[in-house]
């Protein structure tokens, strides 16, 4: 299969030059602007890139700063006027894999080209091994242990996957588990966000386009299901996806086959499907938004993903699993959190899930002053959050009643750990209120100075 090459000029000269240059060992795309290739960063990873410095709007320079940040291993080369190499190279050190003087020959960028690609491959086995590493799902929480089990029941299969789960709780990680561990391992995985991709955009993205199909096509497009042939595709939040979409999609799914936009050959799809979503499909159908037999061709078998309020168990151990990963990228001693900000974090509702605990630990390895993080240094967003359940509709009492029928019979200590909790936000409240003035926070709870501080250090 051809690596993906993005050509980047707001010359249509030099990108004629090196799409003439380079097709026949790439698969290219062509952006006038910085601007256009930014935005489609956010749906598409390609191979390699060749960008102009100077291009009106959004400078070369600038570009490749957001493809470091965004892809730090991606190589790319910058065409660049003699004039300019001295600052290329002060820009890029490290950044870009080399430059490429204009003029240039057809031998130099065939050659820059495909040398940038296999330096890249040289270290393939590196960034499979961050990125097992990166995709470890970590819990004990019996509702997490289920999902284990279920990923090694399919793994051995070719079954189509629906993963279920709130935004944030690490469906892409589970479909990256199942396909690591599948006969498809050795073959790409590929994953695409349904609704991160406009509407009449996305037909072109799934199943690609010939030259010329549409205004814009100026060369041959391959999709995401040639590019995942002999692996896994993950369709991520499926439930957005067009009704029109998705009627194209079921063809393709019973009949195997599909057409590239504008194209009259079909192409065999050898891929196994995993779709994710945070919407509940069911009522999707009920109102029309979804069909229901596609929902039975990718529901053959369903995983359904625990919120992390539901694994307060894993919280601790994700933590300092955090703390250490971002540790490691900075180069920094791992920082310890104490006692009281531990099992305030235990007790939050973490609507945006494991995804808002692993910013949260980069933030706070970034900011935390000291070694050791306490309350002070937990943000507000986090400290003055009211954590109310979704079928409370914001009635704290009888979130509280809910909460105390599920564990009393379970936990006879139950009055004076709520007694605690309460204690513990009054204070924080009302030292947030006070801006931290002790003695004015006292005033506020009808407790005398010396009782607010006892009861702060215990």
């Amino acid at each position: 299969m051809k690596s993906n090459l993005w050509i980047v000029d707001d010359e249509e000269s030099i990108r004629t030059i090196c799409t003439s240059a380079l097709e026949d060992i790439f698969s290219i795309e062509t952006f006038k602007n910085g601007s256009e290739a930014v935005l489609a960063l956010n749906n598409n990873k390609p191979d390699l890139i060749i960008t102009d410095i100077k291009m009106p709007g959004m400078s070369g320079i600038e570009l490749l700063q957001k493809v470091s940040n965004k892809y730090p291993n991606l190589p790319t080369i910058v065409i660049t006027a003699h004039s300019d190499i001295d600052n290329a190279l002060s820009a890029y050190k490290g950044g870009a894999f080399e430059y490429l003087p204009k003029p240039f020959d057809v031998d130099t960028i065939r050659n820059l080209a495909e040398k940038a690609i296999k330096n890249n491959n040289l270290n393939i086995k590196n960034i499979n091994k961050q990125e097992a590493f990166d995709t470890r799902i970590i819990g004990k929480a019996k509702s997490l242990q289920n999902v284990f089990r279920a990923i090694g029941k399919i793994s051995k299969t070719e079954i189509s996957v629906l993963i279920k789960g709130e935004s944030g709780t690490g469906k892409e990680l589970v479909a990256r588990s199942i396909h690591q561990n599948s006969p498809r391992s050795k073959n790409p995985f590929i994953a695409i966000n349904v609704a991160a991709i406009p509407h009449d955009l996305l037909e072109s993205e799934l199943f690609g386009h010939e030259k010329g199909s549409f205004t814009g096509a100026q060369t041959q497009r391959i999709g995401r299901f040639e590019q995942a042939r002999g692996g896994t595709l993950f369709l991520d939040e499926i439930g957005d996806m067009h009704t029109e979409l998705q009627t194209r999609l079921l063809r393709v799914l019973s009949s195997q086959e599909f057409y590239r936009v504008g194209g009259h050959n079909p192409l065999k799809s050898d891929v196994r499907i995993i779709a994710a979503t945070n919407q509940s499909i069911e009522e999707l159908i009920k109102k029309s938004k979804f069909r229901e037999d596609l929902y039975h061709r990718l529901n053959v078998f369903k995983i359904d993903l625990p919120p992390l309020r539901e694994r307060t168990e894993d919280i601790e151990i994700l933590i300092n699993h955090f703390l250490q990963r971002s540790a490691n990228e900075l180069n920094i001693d791992k920082k310890t959190i104490d006692k009281i900000s531990l099992e305030y974090l235990k007790n939050f509702h973490w609507p945006g899930n494991i995804r808002q605990l692993e910013n949260l630990c980069r933030y706070l390895t970034v900011m935390c002053p000291s070694s050791a993080i306490t309350m002070d240094d937990i943000p507000a967003d986090i400290t003055t959050s009211i954590s109310i359940d979704k079928n409370t509709d914001g009635d704290w009492k009888s979130y509280l009643k809910n909460h105390i029928r599920d564990n009393i019979k379970q936990d006879p200590n139950l009055l004076k750990k709520l007694n605690n909790e309460l204690e513990k936000i009054m204070i924080d409240e009302s030292l947030n209120a006070t801006g931290g003035v002790k003695i004015e926070a006292a005033k506020l709870l009808g407790w005398g100075r010396n009782t607010l501080a006892r009861k702060a250090k215990d």
